[in-house]
């Protein structure tokens, strides 16, 4: 059942007809008057719908093509912990038991239903489940450990793998909510996931009475969020409308909205579902009326005109007592999921309608009915990022290649699923990190610039309040005040205008950072003698402020094989090196354990170089892809040899921020995660922050006080954690949110000046070491820094490829003499350090200072 809305006026629904007609976009208010058509308005609605979807249908290549996908039903566990008012699908571990069923479902049994559907010509296992059932029922959670499992993700990703390997049906997940992290974890396994929407209605979840009221996970934020996480994912994903649960017609519009926007910002949505509610009897909305079919109709229509051409629209054939020649007048291309095996466990009393019948009705409509995969048929031509190389195999193996859609005398067969056997063969410009200085990158942007990192006039949206100036009024002088005094007891207002200061406030604000700095550290200006090394650009993460990134296709692309890596390394130790950095782009054909070579490929061939390798979001990368917990990776990269890791994918700690940034980048909760797993294992890391985008000084305050308590944590259960904070000035010049519109080029030098001076006052006493970048700031902007309470240069480098790539100008390495000179260029003594700001042995000195200036072949030398 619908709420009432008041009916609309005559010449309102006439005016929103016209603008239907002619193709005009609908806003809100006349989507809400549409919902409410009947009779002959609504006939005039749905014409108008279908022509929308003709002329989409026509310019995919399939005109006059209704798609469907022919599958099994396999519902993994029943147990949920949600209590939605109309399901009939949840139930209790006590009915299960007296039904001679398990908890879940049994490898076995799942099986036996796949190997059966493929045997049939079923492509398609759809997995459907209940939420997080272990969090409600105890026996959910004792079954999941005795069959060695974590928690249900981890039985849905095995079982996945055996399905794709033993039968050759394609996995769609719908395991309810996920998180970002979840999505890593699913994505290698299966080609296309789905959740419902259902409505933004909060009052339907948070009132008494309401369907979804004492359902967490039917929280309509947190299911926004689900979307928005599967389109920073670039995963095809399901969603839709259940309508006629109590929501007005507003509220329907609402929703539809939503949906539009988060589609359009990520292009990931491959279909959506508009189901209509039908009540079921032993279920406390048994007695709310049906959602009526012209409802129905009309929803699928407005959905038509708010959603564009492009869009797939399904309305399942088992809802609908047979009037499927309406759902087609409206503007679907899709009758969803069929079953010829299983039936729909979430309506077991409405069967599937028989897929010749579908076929028939559909040529009595003027369509030919193609059968389609599980991932439709646009994501299946695209192929990266949207599907993981993993699947590639399998989903070929069922597709036409030149549609996209199911190849009808397919074999349904098991094909291996396994990480790439030669992961490190290398390939492409492997001597870019000498060509950039030198010939410099082929081109200022990806060619998939306008489609990787999803929709710039969205994001010009997002981006909006953060390129306003924020206006502060607090007192500087007494923020001054208590800086000299105390920078501990610093308010949130008090740093905000500190933050803020510019001029005389902000000379007095770096002195007293100076100061501070000079009594916690000393006078020395430390650095140290290392090298980078990015072992591959290849990443299609699609973070907006990257230049480095690469498509493997990308004429600036590259990855280096092991031999290489360690060849550097070598090289480095050479001439003095104590540590080699290594970061790498998310290449797709990585394996999670290649992180473990390539640390042991360095130990082995340097066993005293000290590896500092890996940010967060490469542990997130190869914990997921190897299905295992970040700790138990972690200790497994220790075990190889990593010594410490980089505290960069860390941007701003701001998730308002993060997914102006981001496309797929790891949130804020996933880095904390990483950073403090570490930390408890005896990992170290670095500290960053990347500013002067589409941030404010409050993000910069905010970051500051989440890394303060990272580390206050950490000390206070006697672990060291953070070795330092580096600032990290964005590079604009060739970033793609930069070349967008979107983003600021670049923080001032006043606002180098603040983060730096705040760094040091915020952060004070937790993180003792500053660092500036020369590579992004030159000697001279460095030097500047070091007057205003930083006191580290960082180190040689030796290769610089991330901030060349970003357009820095200041070079890929600096000799020990060139820092030497900017420490003296601020007054004070140079000293080597190691990354854990130790003693340097004296070997490694003096190897360093024999080589300063002369590098091995493979290294340029700028002057």
């Amino acid at each position: 059942m619908t709420t009432p809305s008041d009916a609309p006026t005559d010449n309102a629904m006439r005016r929103a007809l016209r603008r239907a007609r002619d193709g005009v976009a609908l806003d809100a208010t006349e989507a809400a008057v549409l919902l409410q058509a009947r009779g002959e308005a609504l006939e005039d609605l749905a014409a108008s719908a279908a022509r929308v979807r003709d002329a989409g249908l026509a310019a995919a290549g399939r005109a006059g093509v209704i798609t469907y996908s022919k599958s099994v039903f396999i519902p993994l566990t029943r147990l949920c912990r949600d209590k939605c008012h109309y399901c009939t699908f949840a139930t209790v571990p006590g009915k299960l038991r007296r039904a001679g069923h398990g908890m879940f479902m049994s490898p076995d049994e799942v099986l036996d239903i796949a190997r059966r559907g493929a045997a049939l010509g079923c492509k398609e296992a759809l997995i459907t489940l209940g939420d997080k059932p272990e969090d409600r029922w105890p026996e959910a959670r004792e079954w999941l450990e005795a069959e060695g499992y974590d928690d249900t993700i981890s039985y849905v990703r095995a079982i996945s793998v055996r399905i794709l390997e033993e039968t050759g049906l394609l996995p769609h997940l719908n395991p309810g909510v996920m998180s970002w992290a979840d999505f890593q974890r699913l994505k290698p396994v299966a080609p296309s996931m789905g959740m419902m929407l259902e409505t933004t209605a909060t009052r339907l979840w948070s009132e008494p009475g309401g369907p979804h009221h004492g359902s967490p996970d039917k929280e309509p934020a947190v299911r926004l969020r689900v979307l928005e996480d599967a389109g920073r994912s670039s995963v095809p994903f399901t969603s839709g409308l259940l309508i006629g649960i109590g929501e007005t017609y507003e509220e329907r519009a609402e929703s539809l909205f939503a949906l539009r926007r988060i589609s359009r910002a990520y292009h990931g949505i491959q279909e959506l579902i508009i189901q209509n509610f039908r009540a079921k009897p032993d279920t406390a909305m048994r007695g709310m009326p049906d959602a009526e079919l012209d409802d129905l109709v009309a929803t699928i229509a407005v959905a038509r005109h708010i959603m564009g051409p492009s869009a797939c629209l399904q309305a399942p054939p088992n809802l609908v007592d047979g009037e499927y020649a309406r759902l087609i007048g409206a503007g679907i291309d899709d009758w969803g999921g069929v079953s010829p095996l299983t039936p729909d466990h979430v309506n077991p009393e409405r069967p599937w309608p028989q897929i010749d019948l579908l076929a028939e009705q559909s040529a009595a409509a003027g369509f030919e009915l193609r059968e389609r995969l599980c991932v439709y048929p646009e994501f299946v031509r695209r192929g990266e990022p949207w599907l993981d190389p993993r699947l590639l195999p399998h989903v070929r193996a069922l597709a036409d290649p030149e549609t996209g859609l199911a190849l009808p005398d397919a074999v349904v067969e098991g094909h291996p699923w396994q990480e790439p056997e030669e992961a490190f063969t290398a390939a492409g410009r492997t001597d870019l990190h000498t060509a950039i200085d030198t010939e410099g990158r082929t081109g200022d942007r990806r060619e998939d610039f306008d489609e990787v990192y999803g929709d710039w006039e969205a994001l010009r949206e997002a981006a909006a309040p953060g390129m306003v100036p924020e206006r502060i009024d607090t007192d500087v002088r007494a923020a001054l005040a208590r800086a000299a005094e105390d920078p501990e007891r610093l308010t949130d207002e008090q740093a905000l205008a500190l933050l803020h200061a510019d001029g005389p406030a902000l000379d007095a604000l770096c002195r007293i950072a100076d100061d501070l700095r000079r009594s916690v550290v000393g006078e020395d200006v430390t650095y140290i003698v290392t090298r980078n090394i990015n072992f591959t650009n290849v990443c299609y993460t699609g973070c907006r402020f990257c230049a480095f990134a690469q498509r493997r296709t990308d004429a600036d692309a590259y990855t280096l094989s092991l031999e290489q890596v360690a060849d550097r390394a070598a090289q480095a130790w050479e001439v003095g090196a104590v540590e080699v950095c290594m970061q790498g782009g998310i290449h797709p054909d990585l394996p999670g354990t290649a992180y473990f070579d390539i640390a042991r490929a360095v130990k082995q061939r340097v066993p005293g170089m000290h590896v500092h390798a890996f940010s967060p979001m490469e542990v997130v990368n190869g914990a997921t892809r190897t299905g295992m917990s970040v700790r138990d990776w972690l200790t497994a990269a220790k075990e190889a040899g990593l010594d410490s890791i980089p505290g960069t994918a860390a941007e701003i700690l701001d998730d308002e921020v993060r997914w102006v940034l981001t496309k797929g980048k790891l949130p804020t909760a996933d880095w904390t995660e990483v950073i403090t797993t570490a930390h408890e294992l005896g990992i170290r890391s670095s500290s960053t922050m990347m500013y002067g985008h589409v941030d404010q000084p409050r993000h910069w305050l905010g970051h500051f006080r989440t890394l303060a308590r990272i580390q206050e944590t950490a000390l206070a259960n006697g672990v060291e954690g953070f070795t330092e904070f580096v600032t990290l000035p964005f590079i604009h010049t060739n970033a793609p949110v930069y070349l967008a519109g979107i983003a600021r080029p670049g923080p001032t030098v006043r606002d180098n000046r603040a983060v730096t001076a705040m760094a040091r006052l915020l952060l004070h006493p937790h993180i003792p070491n500053i660092q500036t970048s020369w590579v992004k700031l030159g000697t001279e902007g460095a030097a500047e820094m070091l007057r205003s309470g930083a006191n580290d240069l960082g180190g040689t480098l030796m290769e610089e490829t991330i901030s060349r790539m970003a357009g820095s100008s200041y070079g890929s390495y600096k000799s020990v003499r060139d820092l030497v000179a900017v420490a003296e260029a601020a007054g004070r003594p140079a000293k080597p350090r190691t990354t854990l700001y130790g003693e340097v042995p004296q070997e490694r000195q003096d190897a360093a200072r024999a080589s300063d200036g002369h590098l091995p072949e493979l290294l340029p030398v700028l002057d």
